[in-house]
């Protein structure tokens, strides 16, 4: 197959010099079999433009750094082969996140508020014993909490979620896959009415607006409209016991 050139239009723009103001610029490239978007702007740093910022760790879908708006949709950069994508290519940083650089977010200081207010802890009735021997649970319990334990945090779900751009203070879909994980938890001894004054509100579970593009677009294939489901079926149990 034939190489193809692709053309490259990418967002510019660093807090740290504001008199520049934000831009996109055009960069052009050969394509080279088995490319992702991680791997051409390596390219285009290292060859062309070494001022271009932008974040990766690990190059293997993991740590979720390289996460931004590919042709509009969030993806990561190191899962997307240039070959799935048209010759004309477009990215941008994730929005909703602080923007460090260019295509450079900071979703750290987003994640640890969010695990904050969801209380992302085991909540026990009895001191720890660190010489205890670990609690035991099912196997199919297991597998639950690890289904919503393989978020990454790269922030995809929250930059494609309608209600997260228009306000702030939303918990998104990784904060619910959160609440989720600590309510299949049988070692969690909070109650559902508990949980409710954390998430039973319009920042929380109630503010999804169901158009579930936090699911089409989870880079980990995560079921976030199931963790939506439990936790809205949760949240409503506890909405009825409280009257």
């Amino acid at each position: 197959m034939e190489n193809r050139t692709l053309n490259f239009s990418i967002f510019r723009y660093n807090p740290a010099t504001p008199d520049i103001k934000p831009r996109m610029q055009d960069y052009q490239l050969d394509e080279t079999p088995n490319m992702t978007v991680f791997i051409a702007l390596n390219r285009l740093r290292e060859e062309q433009d070494p001022s271009l910022i932008f974040d990766f760790v690990c190059r293997a879908a993991i740590c979720g750094s390289c996460a931004m708006l590919i042709n509009g949709r969030p993806r990561l950069a190191c899962k997307t082969l240039t070959i799935d994508l048209p010759e004309n290519i477009t990215l941008m940083p994730l929005p909703v996140f602080k923007l460090v650089g260019d295509l450079s977010v900071d979703t750290g200081v987003w994640f640890r508020h969010m695990g904050m207010r969801t209380e992302s802890w085991i909540h026990a009735d009895q001191k720890f014993n660190p010489k205890a021997q670990e609690e035991r649970m099912d196997n199919p319990t297991a597998l639950d909490i690890y289904e919503a334990e393989r978020c990454i945090e790269c922030g995809c779900c929250i930059a494609a979620c309608a209600t997260a751009n228009i306000r702030e203070d939303f918990l998104g879909a990784a904060g619910i896959n959160r609440i989720a994980r600590f309510l299949i938890d049988p070692r969690d001894k909070r109650t559902p009415s508990q949980v409710f004054e954390v998430v039973g509100t319009d920042e929380g579970v109630f503010g999804c607006i169901g158009l579930m593009a936090c699911d089409v677009l989870c880079p980990m294939e995560i079921p976030l409209q199931t963790q939506l489901a439990l936790v809205r079926r949760k949240m409503m149990g506890a909405a009825i016991a409280r009257r």
